[in-house]
């Protein structure tokens, strides 16, 4: 079933479709009408033979551009949570089958990723055929801060960044800047957010006779107006950073820390590093691992590291198992408010005290007992919300 939301806004101009998120004052964080409303006009233009690709962008308070999307409606998540609401489920499932519809869309889909770009977000741009950030892109994966993981297929492209990267972002939700998202394969293109506007009239002008032009004619203008972020050391004069170039945040103990067994494992060697230098980049990490949901680490460290051998249907079935086990952790006795889920969404954004009180409260507590169940799925394999999924050959 449709429903019609004017938080998301569509037509087709010439041989191009265009989305654009309309739900300004919230970031465009994503509402289950606006998840429904992306599904049909995707679909719409997928079956629209005269459509060759489709271009989608954000908004902010004072015109298009400067947000693309900061995610779920964590509020919502919070309230119906709380409140049993049973739409919370439909969210989940129609959102990841959302993800799978862009993940394999048919044509040429580029995402214009200015400003803010995290958790849905990221679903909504990743794995499509051209991904273009801008210096003022601001780009994550927090979940484990609020007590969820990396969703929304983080298990499938997180894991497929360089090195352990993946973990590390899956676990810390270090912030990436424009530039450095190339760096990790989170995105093609960089270019100035101050051409956009004109990229987007640009598009609409021409004549189109095949998708692939398009692509390479956003790939030309993101070449011509390219971003040097000298703190991420681009090269100069190329919007596509090379693989030897390192985010500002990159140290050379990543692959070392994130590929150790256990979280406990990753602790101890960064407090192991900062008997040698008790400032720097192992501090900040330990300190960002200590403040996140210590159950929600491991459960985010087992998700990327199965995810990585995992083909994108059974990695998005295998989320919407665990984030059913987020709200309903019927292993640990806990549902509604008393999850970690619920209460790092109350800390952060509901009462805004920012002191989760998490259970375990400790990463030296958790144990693979806790962990496990939340691959378990509820559903029998005939009867899962997403059995219709099936990977493109």
């Amino acid at each position: 079933m449709n429903v019609y939301s004017d938080e998301v806004v569509s037509e087709k101009v010439g041989a191009i479709g265009f989305v654009t998120l309309n739900r300004p004052k919230a970031l465009n964080a994503l509402s289950l009408p606006m998840v429904r409303e992306l599904t049909h006009v995707l679909r719409g233009f997928q079956n629209d033979a005269n459509v060759l690709a489709v271009v989608i962008r954000g908004s902010n308070k004072e015109g298009p551009f400067g947000a693309f999307c900061a995610g779920g409606d964590i509020r919502y998540f919070h309230q119906a949570a709380l409140s049993g609401d049973a739409s919370l489920e439909d969210f989940f499932t129609e959102e990841y089958n959302l993800n799978h519809i862009i993940h394999t869309y048919g044509k040429p889909f580029i995402a214009l990723m200015d400003g803010i770009v995290m958790g849905g977000g990221m679903g909504l741009s990743q794995g499509i055929a051209l991904r273009v950030v801008t210096e003022r892109t601001q780009m994550a994966m927090p979940e484990t801060q609020i007590g969820l993981f990396p969703d929304v297929g983080g298990g499938y492209f997180l894991s497929r960044c360089p090195g352990n990267t993946g973990e590390y972002l899956a676990l810390t939700g270090q912030l990436l800047r424009g530039a450095e998202a190339l760096s990790v394969g989170l995105a093609d293109v960089c270019m100035a957010s101050e051409a956009l506007p004109a990229l987007w009239n640009g598009l609409q002008s021409q004549k189109w006779t095949q998708g692939d032009d398009v692509v390479a004619w956003v790939k030309e203008q993101a070449s011509t107006h390219a971003v040097v972020d000298a703190n991420s050391q681009a090269n100069h004069g190329d919007a596509t950073r090379t693989a030897s170039s390192k985010p500002a945040w990159w140290d050379a103990q990543i692959d070392n820390i994130f590929r150790l067994p256990t979280v406990t494992d990753m602790v101890n060697a960064l407090s192991q590093l900062m008997l040698q230098q008790p400032e720097g980049w192992a501090a900040e990490t330990l300190k960002a691992l200590r403040q996140r949901s210590p159950l929600l680490l491991a459960v985010s460290l087992e998700q990327i590291r199965r995810g990585r051998t995992m083909g994108l249907a059974d990695e998005l079935r295998m989320e919407r198992d665990m984030v059913r086990h987020c709200f309903h952790a019927d292993h640990l006795e806990r549902r509604g408010a008393q999850t970690d889920t619920a209460e790092g969404i109350r800390a952060l954004v509901i009462d805004k005290d920012r002191q989760p009180k998490w259970l375990p409260a400790s990463i030296e507590e958790i144990t693979p007992d806790m962990v496990q169940p939340f691959f378990q799925s509820p559903w029998p394999s005939g009867l899962h919300p997403l059995r219709h999924l099936v990977d493109a050959h």
